[in-house]
Parts: C-alpha cells; structure tokens; sequence
C-alpha cells in the first residue's frame, strides 16, 4: 500500500508493477513506467494475443455497462479497480444513454488516483483511492455515499480485478460484502482469467505478474461462477468475455483466456 508524503497526496511507487499500469500498457496506453512495460512484454512472449484479449475484456466492460443502463436503467455505477482513464470509460459509455448516470471509480493505484481525479472527477463522477481487499472502507467511505443511493438499484463492476486477490485473502467473502450492501435490483459485473484453455501458457504469463505488486491468479469456470453465488445471471450467462452478447457487427478477437458474466441480485 502507498502511503502520503508532506503534500498530502499519495507517494507513486514506480519501480514495480501495478497491474492498472501493465493493463494501460496491453491497451496501448502511454501512463506506465519500465517496471510496467517489462512485465507487459513478458505477458505477450508467453500471450502474444495479449493485447487483444485486454481489449476485448475493456469492450466487455462497455457491452455490459451499455446493457444495464440502456435495458435495465441502472444509474449508479461502483466500478472497483478501474484502472487508468481510456476511450471508453464507465461513465462516457452510462451518460451516453442516461446523462444523470452516477459513478464512482475505486482502485489501490495512487497513478490512477492521480489521473483519474483530473480527468474524470465531476458532479456526478468522483473517484476513490482503496483497496478491494477492505470493501468496507469502500461502502463506508463519505465520498461513495455522497454520490450513490444504496438504497436503489447498483451495478458493482469488478472487473478484471478478482484475479488479482488470492486465495488467502477470501475474493469470494469480499464479493459477499458487497452483495449484502446492495438494495434488490442491482447486478454484479465481473470478468477473470482463466488457464482452461491453455494452462501452459496462461500459467507462464500469469508468472509474469509475481513481479508486480499484486500476483495474478487463475481460476477455473467453476470457481469463477461461484463468484456469482445468489445472482440470477443474465443470459448468456458466464461465457468467454467475446461471447458476452457481442456487437453482431464486430469482428471477434479470436481466442480470448478470461470469463465474464452479469448477474442480478433480488
């Protein structure tokens, strides 16, 4: 974890990789660092496809966004582990279809804080310096309340996040904290990566990660589900994240390593 330095702001850390930056640099993102990019090219010499498959789990993020504001009218969205601003964010693609849409960004990244509150900080829109690992602090936190109603309808966006939280440190408890904070109406949104479907070179790209600041942890399709425990899952339910109700005029990515799915809470 970071800590402030005499400004009062969080001291930047650039000399390991954070995954919110090793995310940018997969994009084609310019907010990164050597540490980042070192562990990057090491994902794509084991994944060459690399790339392609973080742009399909970020066009994931906007399909499912684009599906609960436009189908379903959610119009707050808790968005934990955002990453760095990119084309396309939570709240570009929600207030496109409904512009009193709420958001409220989460991630452990002082660089993404940093960024993220210059870019995207508005009267709808705030941003949050916090760690999945304490969801408390993120449903307790002034600056969340200020700007959700947890008494109506949420979407909890956990996306490309869950891989990052071991075994050791309970992900499926944090996920049921946040399901208990959620009123009747809300949808989780998750995407994760999987070995299923090539365990050698998954497991040599994840290896990349013990580098970072956070390891990488694949799971199987059934350990992903249960992730989803007590949700009714919207169809087609948990899919490779290409196969999550795709845009028909879309070329598919190909081979994509990582499962996504939305599910309802009553």
């Amino acid at each position: 974890m970071s800590h402030l330095g005499g400004s009062g702001l969080p001291e930047i850390d650039t000399s390991r990789a954070h995954p919110a930056r090793v995310y940018d640099y997969l994009l084609g993102g310019k907010d990164n660092f050597p540490a980042d990019q070192a562990v990057a090219e090491q994902v794509l010499a084991a994944v060459p496809t690399a790339g392609a498959m973080a742009r399909a789990n970020r066009a994931f993020l906007q399909r499912a966004v684009r599906f609960l504001a436009a189908d379903h009218g959610i119009r707050q969205f808790l968005d934990i582990g955002t990453g760095l601003p990119t084309q396309g964010n939570v709240h570009e693609i929600a207030q496109d279809v409904a512009p009193d849409a709420r958001v409220v960004y989460v991630d452990n990244d002082p660089i993404v804080h940093v960024h993220a509150n210059a870019l995207l900080a508005g009267n709808s829109t705030t941003v949050m310096l916090a760690d999945l690992r304490q969801p408390e602090a993120i449903l307790q936190a002034p600056k969340v309340r200020e700007v959700l109603d947890f008494d109506q309808p949420i979407a909890v966006l956990l996306v490309a996040i869950l891989h990052f939280i071991r075994d050791d440190e309970n992900p499926a408890g944090i996920v049921r904290q946040l399901r208990d904070a959620i009123a009747p109406g809300s949808a989780l949104v998750i995407s994760h990566a999987t070995a299923d479907l090539d365990e050698q070179a998954a497991t040599a790209a994840a290896r990349a990660y013990d580098q970072a600041t956070s390891p990488l942890t694949l799971r199987s399709y059934p350990i992903v589900l249960g992730f989803l425990d007590g949700f009714a899952l919207v169809r087609p339910g948990l899919v490779p994240l290409s196969e999550w109700r795709p845009d028909p005029d879309t070329p598919g990515p190909g081979a994509v390593w990582g499962y996504g799915g939305v599910g309802w809470w009553s």
